[in-house]
């Protein structure tokens, strides 16, 4: 079935292949379930079938374990005889290993490419989200992007933004009276939001080369799409840096990309693994234009498939826009986890065989309660699934053959080096330069006329009436004597001593009363 991509086996004792329609394959899906009950490996079979498909793959990879995407599995490998098995029980008879076509990326440029934008394509509406400003710190952000437009001010990384609002609110008077209040306790407020994002590392995020979005959705010369791989570690610390770029992203691609309705199959799928720490700690403006975007984006034939513990992880907007659904077991040990069993069997369309709640918590690892979309995207029928094996090495790779593929990658060496070019920083910085040695020279030109003026007016001095030195030395003498004298008499009356000596002397004449 080349317009399929095969699932696992399910129905009585695994037999009945289960199918993902690749032209329903861009309405979206979920993978969830409890840790440990083999969610990576589902995202992991799920990639290796979109890029045997020909379909490029753009994933997160939390923990490291979806970098062995890029190397096949071994018979030495110790579930080696369990996956062999378990191809044999569901009919899987062509199984063999092999390894993807994987690209590394990494936003701090440490275990893979490089990933970089410039401020300018992420635009003032997505740094305003990005930052959480209010309305009139957001319309201050459009005022710099106009300003900077205007005046031929290219913003490619953060120094160029900085220097920006720097120099608008040194002419927040004419701009203004131009644009709109620009308030200084607005600049300041948005100068310490982008610092609290520099601290985050968004300094590596913003500058050039920036992401070609071709290098993503491209394919090997033997047809297989290209697997793309974002290192998700370091970004976990920042979830509103990882909202932001994959918010970015998919904003990117829905700008770009044609729109094509319903494809034979999808353009490029996104698989977001623990998705919930993409809407848990991210603004909710951010959230809200991922929902947006998670919406629209279908038509241009991109599929998002989210992948987290609980569908509850999900906001509901969201949960019902995706059709294609693999549930891995929940656990029910509290009164809340069975409530949100039941919401999550609710969902599903029901199986006379079995009662999907008690499948839900019941299936073993590596196995699964799925649907798929059928014809018409009518929601398929819930059917407990055995999950194939993966073709590709479970678990993670080593640095150093990490770093083999990043060398010998397509792209090596197109994104490795930071490009720091003439932007608003530097044009910036050049006309504080000018002016400053415009002052300078200003400054000297000045003192030099106040010299030249003093020597000509002590030129033309003279003493009217001669005076002998002898008189006016010793009258000189004699008064700074005096002056002299009366200053210490003062100074040690305000001191300690003064005012004891004052404090004596009228307490012995009030004793005397």
């Amino acid at each position: 079935m080349d317009h399929h991509i095969f699932v696992g086996g399910g129905g009585p004792g695994y037999t009945e292949k289960q199918w993902l329609s690749l032209e329903y394959a861009n309405r979206h899906g979920l993978i969830a379930g409890a840790t440990g009950t083999g969610k990576t490996v589902t995202l992991q079979v799920l990639a290796e079938n979109f890029s045997n498909a020909g379909v490029p793959v753009f994933l997160t990879d939390v923990k490291g374990d979806l970098s062995g995407l890029a190397h096949a599995g071994t018979e030495m490998f110790k579930l080696h005889e369990a996956f062999t098995s378990r191809a044999d029980k569901i009919g899987f008879h062509d199984y063999l290993y092999q390894s993807f076509p994987v690209t590394f990326w990494d936003l701090f440029g440490q275990q893979g490419h490089p990933v970089r934008t410039t401020i300018a394509e992420m635009g003032p509406l997505l740094v305003s989200r990005l930052l959480e400003l209010s309305e009139p710190q957001e319309g201050v952000v459009n005022i710099a992007f106009r300003v900077a437009d205007e005046q031929g001010m290219p913003l490619l990384d953060l120094k160029d933004l900085q220097a920006l609002l720097v120099w608008v609110g040194e002419q927040r008077e004419e701009l203004t009276l131009r644009y709109g209040n620009v308030s200084a306790s607005s600049i300041g407020a948005i100068q310490r939001r982008l610092l609290v994002l520099e601290n985050q590392g968004g300094a590596e995020l913003f500058g050039e080369p920036a992401l070609a979005l071709s290098d993503i959705i491209s394919t090997t010369a033997d047809g297989r799409g290209r697997i793309n791989i974002l290192a998700f570690d370091k970004l976990m610390s920042a979830p509103r840096l990882y909202a932001t770029f994959l918010l970015w992203l998919l904003s990117e691609l829905f700008e770009e990309l044609p729109e094509v309705g319903d494809p034979d199959k999808p353009k490029l799928v996104f698989f977001f693994d623990e998705a919930h720490l993409l809407f848990d700690g991210a603004p909710k403006p951010l959230v809200d234009k991922v929902e947006q975007v998670a919406r629209l984006i279908r038509s241009k034939g991109v599929g998002i498939y989210f992948v987290t513990q609980n569908p509850s992880d999900v906001p509901e907007d969201i949960l019902g826009q995706l059709g294609n659904r693999v549930q891995h077991a929940l656990r029910a040990f509290t009164a809340r986890d069975r409530r949100q069993l039941v919401q999550a069997a609710e969902t599903y369309r029901d199986n006379p065989l079995f009662d999907t709640a008690d499948a839900i918590r019941e299936v073993g690892v590596g196995e699964a309660v799925t649907s798929m979309l059928q014809k018409k995207g009518i929601p398929g029928i819930v059917e407990r699934t055995l999950i194939r094996p993966p073709s590709s090495k479970l678990g993670p790779i080593s640095l150093s053959e990490r770093a083999v593929v990043v060398a010998n990658s397509h792209i090596a060496g197109k994104y490795e080096a930071k490009v720091d070019r003439q932007s608003a920083y530097e044009i910036l910085r050049g006309r504080a330069e000018v002016a400053a040695k415009a002052a300078a020279e200003a400054e000297a030109k000045e003192e030099e006329m106040e010299i030249a003026e003093r020597e000509y007016k002590s030129a033309r001095r003279y003493n009217g009436t001669r005076v002998t030195r002898s008189t006016s030395r010793g009258r000189a003498k004699s008064d700074s004597f005096g002056s002299a004298m009366a200053k210490v008499v003062i100074k040690e009356l305000k001191g300690t001593t003064g005012r004891r000596i004052v404090r004596g002397i009228l307490g012995g004449l009030f004793k005397a009363r």
